[in-house]
Order: C-alpha cells, then sequence, then structure tokens
C-alpha cells in the first residue's frame, strides 16, 4: 500500500491536520489544473466528508449482545485526486490518490465499527487508489491495472466514505448488437468497508473474502477469474455472470429485467438468481458455502417523481451467508435493507425477506435536486439457525431506513441515511449516516 501517513502519530493533531489540509489543498489546485490543462491531461478530485454513528444498544461491547459490536461514532474526511491521460489511439490512463483522517477529533474507543480506518491500526492512512490502463474502440475495452470498477457481485460500492478498488484485468468485447462478452481477473482489492483484511491495504482476493482465516491460509493469495454475457435492448435487460475464487468458492450470477413503459409510467420486473458453492480446498475443510438466493422485484417510476420498489427473496437450507453476503463489495440484492451488513441476524439460512420503498424526487417538478425514500425489509428467519447473541432462537427482524439525497451547485452532493433495525432478543439498533462533499471536475 502506498501508505503517507503511518507516521503521523494518532495524537500528534498538528501533523494529522497538514496531512488533511495537503490533500485538500491538492484537490483544489488540481480542479484549477484541470481547466489549464484540458487539452491534455486533466485533474479532478472529490473531497468527502461524513459523520458516522451506530448504536448498537452495546456501548461496552458485551459479547452477548448484537454479536458484541460496540455502539461508535466518529466524523472523517477523505480527499481524493486524479489525473487523467488525453486518449491516444483509443489508450488511456488514470492514476488517483485517496486517503482518509479525521483531524484528531474522534475518540479511538467508539470507533471500533466506523469502517473507514482499519479497526486494528485505527490512524490516517492514504493510498494509491487507481493506477490503470484502458483501451478502447467501437468493439473492444481492455482495462488493466486498480480501478474502482462495478460488477454485480465485485464492485466499487461507492455509497459510503471511500470506494472499493480492485487490482483486475478486464476485457468486453461488443461486437453483437445489444450485447457485452466479458473476461477477466481480480487478483488484489482495498475497501475498509468491503474487504475481509486490513481495507486499507491491497490484499488478495482471497484474504479480502469473509471466509475463516484457516480457509484464506490454505487458498493462498489467490484472486478470482469472472466471465459473462449480458444483453439489453431497453426493454429486456439480461446477464449472466460466474466467478471463480481459487479454492474458495464460486459464484453465479443471473438476472433479467422487464421494462416496459406506459404513458407516463415506467415499470421493471425482475427475476434474480445467485449460488454459492464452495470449490478446491474449501470443499474439504469444516466451511461450509453451499447455498442460493432466489429473488423477484417490481419497480414503478412515474414521469412525476414518485416511484415504488417491492422484493422479495428466498435464501435456500445451506450455510455460507456469513462468509459470502456483501464479501468484495457486491450488493445487487433485491430486498434488504439500506445498510445491509453493519448488522445482521445470527443467521439468514433458510430465510426469507419482503422490501418495499416508496421514493420521490423533487427534481421532477421542482428545482429542488433532492430525492427522498423511505424502505422497510422484513427477515422471516429461521429459529433453527438463526441464534441471538446470548443463544436463543430468532424469527424476525425488521429495517425501517429514511434516506434524503440532495446534490447542489455543479458537483455537490450529500446523502443522509437514518436505519432502525428490530431483532428477535437482541438490543434495538439504529444508525445515522452523514455524507456530503464536492466533486471537482
Amino acid at each position: 500500500m502506498y501508505n503517507l501517513m503511518r507516521h503521523v502519530r494518532p495524537q500528534d493533531k498538528a501533523g494529522r491536520l497538514a496531512a488533511c489540509l495537503t490533500l485538500v489543498v491538492g484537490c483544489l489546485a488540481g480542479s484549477v489544473a484541470a481547466a489549464e490543462e484540458a487539452n491534455e491531461f486533466t485533474v479532478t478530485g472529490d473531497l468527502r466528508a461524513g459523520w458516522l454513528e451506530y448504536d448498537y444498544g452495546n456501548p461496552d461491547g458485551d459479547p452477548s449482545i448484537n454479536k458484541g459490536h460496540k455502539d461508535s461514532e466518529g466524523f472523517y474526511i477523505v480527499p481524493k485526486l486524479s489525473v487523467n491521460t488525453p486518449n491516444y489511439n483509443g489508450f488511456s490512463g488514470k492514476v488517483t490518490v485517496a486517503g482518509a483522517v479525521d483531524l484528531g477529533v474522534n475518540d479511538p474507543t467508539k470507533a471500533s465499527r466506523l469502517f473507514v480506518y482499519d479497526p486494528i491500526e485505527n490512524q490516517d492512512f492514504a493510498i494509491l487508489q487507481e493506477l490503470f490502463v484502458e483501451y478502447n474502440s467501437d468493439q473492444n475495452h481492455v482495462l488493466i491495472g486498480r480501478n474502482e470498477i462495478y460488477t454485480p457481485m465485485i464492485e466499487a460500492d461507492d455509497y459510503y466514505m471511500l470506494a472499493n478498488s480492485f487490482a483486475v484485468a478486464h476485457y468486453k468485447n461488443s461486437s453483437i448488437k445489444n450485447t457485452g462478452i466479458h473476461a477477466g481477473y481480480f487478483y488484489e482489492m482495498a475497501g475498509v468497508w468491503d474487504s475481509g483484511a486490513n481495507g486499507t491495504e491491497f490484499n488478495s482476493m482471497s484474504d479480502a473474502s469473509f471466509v475463516p482465516q484457516v480457509n484464506k491460509d490454505e487458498a493462498g493469495d489467490q484472486g478470482v477469474w469472472f466471465a459473462a454475457a449480458d444483453y439489453d435492448n431497453k426493454l429486456h435487460h439480461g446477464q449472466l455472470w460466474n466467478y471463480y475464487a481459487t479454492d474458495l468458492y464460486n459464484t453465479v450470477f443471473a438476472q433479467y429485467d422487464y421494462m416496459p413503459k406506459t404513458g407516463s409510467l415506467s415499470h421493471d420486473l425482475g427475476a434474480q438468481f445467485i449460488d454459492f458453492s464452495q470449490v478446491g480446498k474449501l470443499a474439504s475443510s469444516p466451511t461450509e458455502i453451499d447455498y442460493n438466493i432466489i429473488s423477484l422485484r417490481y419497480n414503478l417510476t412515474a414521469d412525476n417523481g414518485w416511484s415504488l420498489a417491492t422484493g422479495a427473496a428466498k435464501y435456500s437450507d445451506g450455510d455460507g451467508q456469513g462468509s459470502t453476503l456483501g464479501a468484495w463489495g457486491g450488493y445487487p440484492y433485491f430486498a434488504n435493507g439500506m445498510i445491509f451488513h453493519f448488522f445482521e441476524s445470527g443467521s439468514l439460512r433458510d430465510a426469507a425477506s419482503y422490501k418495499i420503498q416508496g421514493a420521490y424526487d423533487f427534481s421532477k417538478t421542482t428545482k429542488a435536486r433532492t430525492n427522498l425514500a423511505v424502505r422497510y425489509t422484513y427477515y422471516d428467519l429461521n429459529p433453527a439457525y438463526s441464534i441471538s447473541s446470548d443463544g436463543r432462537p430468532q424469527e424476525y427482524m425488521n429495517m425501517l431506513g429514511l434516506q434524503v439525497k440532495q446534490s447542489y451547485l455543479k458537483g455537490g452532493y450529500f446523502t443522509g441515511t437514518f436505519e432502525t433495525h428490530s431483532t428477535e432478543h437482541e438490543e434495538n439498533v439504529w444508525a445515522l449516516r452523514l455524507i456530503g462533499g464536492y466533486n471537482f471536475n
């Protein structure tokens, strides 16, 4: 990892502030430089800040309450600076440096589950977030290097403080009308929110997985091979992806959406199938990964700004949810909460979930660039598998979330999310995330 701040002691507030200001000034200077060098290199930046608060009803980290998750709160600033090369005969590149600082204002004893710093080191960091070259033509796209890439089950997940980034080789062919053929290899990832290792550094995909450490050691520094095909003619959208994590597990992702429009209403009827199955060395270990999820959804969007989203999912009677759900940043699930993995039930094995969400986009009828959404998700748990922190069976989990998104000026943005969880035989949980920033393009 390209870590510029390891020498800064957590108690050295002057050093922390200087490091933060250096990166912030870099972002601001970059936005000016971009205008001067638009015909050649361009410099862009993103300055993000956020207040995060998670209340598990567990101020002391008692292991018999909500899996021992301790109440946490804190404020962070995340600057990001990118240099983009000009396009030359289809070839281009990008370099991005990012970091995170808290200005010394956070209480380290209340920062165990904020997922911005590494939870063990708990200090400022900087990282070479992106460094890639790519080639684009009418029918071919090739990308090699560190990149904030998006695929259904492995993706950047840039909805929090800092996106995931992956060392990846990706090829896409578009020679068939409305169709994309993909193939590639993920080798490493960084991302504190979604990595099962120190997310402030790049680690192999096996180390960044959520499987137990013994399985990571057996797999070694392995990556994830993938191949896919997608079809989209605006009315029909289908995609099929396969991810093979050597000596860990194979993931099959299949989804179809039918998206007609009738008058002022746009519809999305979707079906999804995701299967996780252990392979290689993990298949002969005590760890079990062998289950699938079948999901349906119906989303309705009106031209006047109102929308409705519904989803239902059924988990099969197989184990491995804790080792796979949310790993490597993939969250394509039709029926989940807004902050899916800051807390879960004891197990989702043989569970079912149901989601309903209403939203309103004020920009459709006013000048306000604001979107308001309310979501409710209910989990019907199997008490034979879902056990509370103090050993009692669980039959349900409720999630209720409220989210407001706002954009302003040319590149400003803000997202406020509040979610509360009620799970049988656990203390109620609530979370608040206030994240805003400005893109300098």
